[in-house]
């Protein structure tokens, strides 16, 4: 582990950026893996929230929809499939291989305010787009002011 040096007489700032390069680089070591969340987990997900419910979408570029598997269990999403990859169908050596390919799996809890269960996905453009509905107890109201 490299030591680092930080010098009272040198940019605070500077030396800020550079212990979170150091960090991250930590962080991306495979000795120290953070789970089936963790950096490089495949596929890569954004989750936004709103009112109506969640909103996942997963980078798959590629995938077979025949091959892809998008399960809803009590509060946890699983997304699966199997990516294969032969340019030619040939088989034969690589000169440089980059793209993964296999099986692959990803698990994503959910709070208790939404229902993975009632979940709707469709693969459009290499994204994976699911929606997950918050449950009718948790989705806001509006509430009436009545006058005395």
């Amino acid at each position: 582990m490299a030591l680092l040096r930080f010098d009272t007489d040198s940019d605070p700032f500077g030396a800020l950026l550079g212990l979170q390069d150091e960090l991250e680089r930590f962080m991306r070591n495979p000795a120290f893996a953070m789970g089936p969340s963790g950096f490089g987990a495949y596929p890569p997900v954004n989750i936004f929230d709103s009112p109506e419910g969640a909103l996942i979408v997963a980078e798959g570029p590629g995938l077979d929809t025949s091959q892809l598997s998008v399960t809803g269990t009590g509060h946890t999403l699983t997304i699966s499939g199997e990516r294969k990859f032969e340019p030619d169908g040939k088989g034969g050596g690589y000169h440089r291989r980059e793209i993964n390919e296999g099986k692959f799996s990803r698990s994503i809890q959910l709070p208790e305010d939404y229902e993975a269960g009632k979940a709707e996905a469709r693969y459009e453009a290499g994204l994976l787009i699911v929606r997950v509905p918050r449950a009718e107890h948790a989705k806001p109201r509006q509430i009436t002011v009545q006058t005395a």
